[in-house]
C-alpha cells in the first residue's frame, strides 16, 4: 500500500503501540483486499458493542487499547437499555459486564449512540467514505445515501474510527458499484408496508448472496429500503442495492439491466415468507424505528391496551424527539427500549416463539434468541399485541 509519511508514523510505531496495532489491523485488511491506499472517512460505526456476543475476550480486548477516536463514531446496539435494564429483566452480573463494555468504548472516544441507524441521527450525506460495520446500516448508507463504505468488521470499524482512515477498496470504488443482477418485481400491493419490503429482502439476500442487485418494478419509502436492505444483508451478504428511478446511484448512472441475470419476483413469492402462529411475544425495530415508525405505532395503539408482551426498539435520540408519541405508546403498556435490540439483548431469550416485523429479524432471532420467529405486517403485531 502506499502510505503517507503521517500513515507511516503510525505505523512504526511512533505515536504509540495501541494506535500502530490498529494501523496494522487496516494495512493488512487493505494488503489482503489489493487497497492502494487508505482514504479519510467522515465517521464509523462499531459493531461488538452486545456483551452478549463479545463476551470476556473481547471486553479483555477493548480494555488494552489507549488512544482516542479521532472521526465521530458510535456504536452499534448493545445487550440492554442503559438506563431501564432492569425493567428490561436483565441479570444484574450481565448488566455489570455490559457496563464494563461501554466504559471500554466511551475511553476510546466512541459516543455511547447506541444504535443500527446512525443515519436518524448524524448527517451523512452522498461520497462520503465510511467505516460501517452494522450490515444494515452499511445497505442503507451505500444504498439510499450513496454514501461509500464496506462492511466492516468491530475491529476494523474501532481502527478506522481511531485512525481516521480506511484502506480504499471494494465499494469506495466506483467501479465496484455496478449492479450484477436484476429482481424483476411484479404486482407490489397497494398497502405494502415496512414487513413488505423485509419480506422481500429476505427472499432476494438468499439469491443474491454478495452480489449486487438492481431492482425494477419498486417504489419503496425511505423506511422500506431500510427494511429491504436490513433483510438482504441478514440472509445474503447485501452491503449495496439498487433500486430503479428510486436510489440516487441508479438515477445517476441509468444502470442498464442488458446482460444482467434477471429474476422475477411475485407478490405470490413474498407472501409466501409470511407464516402465521400465536407467538409468546412481538418485538419491533430491527433496524431501529424512524420517527415515523413510532408515530404510525403511536397512533394504532393510543386506544388500546396491550396483553402480550410488546418490544419497541430505537435510537436514544429519536426516543426523545418522538416524546408524545412514546408516551402514548407505553400507556398502552408496551414497553419502548433504546440502546439494544431483540437480536442482540439476551431479554428476549425467554420466549419460545417471537412474532417480528421486518425481514431482518425473522432471519436472525431463531439463532441469536433461540426462539422461533414469523414475520407479519407492523398492523398484524400490533393487533396480536393487543389481542392477546
Amino acid at each position: 500500500m502506499d502510505l503517507t509519511p503521517e500513515e507511516e508514523t503510525i505505523l512504526n510505531g511512533e505515536e504509540g503501540e495501541s494506535r500502530q496495532l490498529l494501523m496494522e489491523i487496516l494495512v493488512g485488511i487493505g494488503t489482503v483486499f489489493g487497497a492502494e491506499k487508505m482514504v479519510p472517512i467522515r465517521s464509523a460505526q462499531v459493531s461488538g458493542a452486545s456483551y452478549k456476543t463479545i463476551g470476556e475476550w473481547g471486553l479483555e480486548w477493548l480494555s488494552g487499547l489507549h488512544a482516542r477516536a479521532t472521526v465521530p463514531a458510535v456504536l452499534n446496539p448493545v445487550g440492554m437499555d442503559r438506563v431501564r435494564w432492569k425493567e428490561m429483566g436483565i441479570d444484574p452480573a450481565f448488566a455489570e459486564k455490559q457496563h464494563e463494555v461501554l466504559n471500554a468504548y466511551e475511553r476510546l472516544g466512541i459516543r455511547l449512540e447506541c444504535t443500527c441507524t446512525p443515519y436518524y441521527i448524524h448527517i451523512t450525506e452522498y461520497g462520503d467514505h465510511l467505516a460501517w460495520s452494522e450490515s444494515s446500516a452499511v445497505a442503507y448508507a451505500n444504498s439510499v445515501i450513496g454514501a461509500r463504505t464496506n462492511r466492516e468488521g468491530g475491529p476494523s470499524a474501532l481502527a478506522a474510527a481511531i485512525i481516521g482512515r480506511t484502506p480504499c477498496y471494494g465499494l469506495h470504488l466506483v467501479k465496484n458499484r455496478q449492479p450484477e443482477l436484476c429482481f424483476a418485481v411484479e404486482g407490489v400491493p397497494g398497502d405494502a408496508d415496512e414487513s413488505w419490503f423485509g419480506a422481500l429482502g429476505y427472499l432476494a439476500g438468499k439469491i443474491a448472496g454478495n452480489r449486487i442487485p438492481l431492482f425494477t418494478g419498486i417504489r419503496p419509502t425511505r423506511d422500506q429500503l431500510k427494511n429491504l436492505g436490513a433483510a438482504m444483508a441478514a440472509t445474503g451478504a447485501t452491503a449495496l442495492y439498487h433500486v430503479r428511478d428510486i436510489t440516487p446511484e441508479a438515477r445517476v448512472f441509468k444502470f442498464d439491466t442488458a446482460g444482467l441475470e434477471t429474476v422475477p419476483v411475485t407478490a405470490g413469492d413474498v407472501g409466501n415468507v409470511y407464516s402465521r402462529e400465536e407467538p409468546d411475544a412481538i418485538a419491533i425495530g430491527c433496524p431501529h424505528c424512524s420517527e415515523d415508525e413510532l408515530n404510525r405505532i403511536a397512533d394504532y395503539l393510543k386506544d388500546c391496551r396491550v396483553k402480550k408482551p410488546l418490544y419497541i426498539f430505537a435510537a436514544r435520540e429519536i426516543i426523545s424527539r418522538s416524546a408524545r408519541a412514546v408516551r402514548v405508546i407505553e400507556r398502552s403498556g408496551a414497553g419502548v427500549y433504546a440502546d439494544t435490540c431483540m437480536v442482540v439483548s439476551p431479554a428476549l431469550e425467554q420466549y419460545q416463539s417471537i412474532m417480528v416485523s421486518s425481514g431482518k429479524a425473522l432471519a436472525y432471532v431463531p439463532n441469536m434468541c433461540g426462539a422461533r420467529s414469523f414475520i407479519g405486517t407492523l398492523k398484524e403485531c400490533l393487533e396480536t399485541a393487543c389481542r392477546g
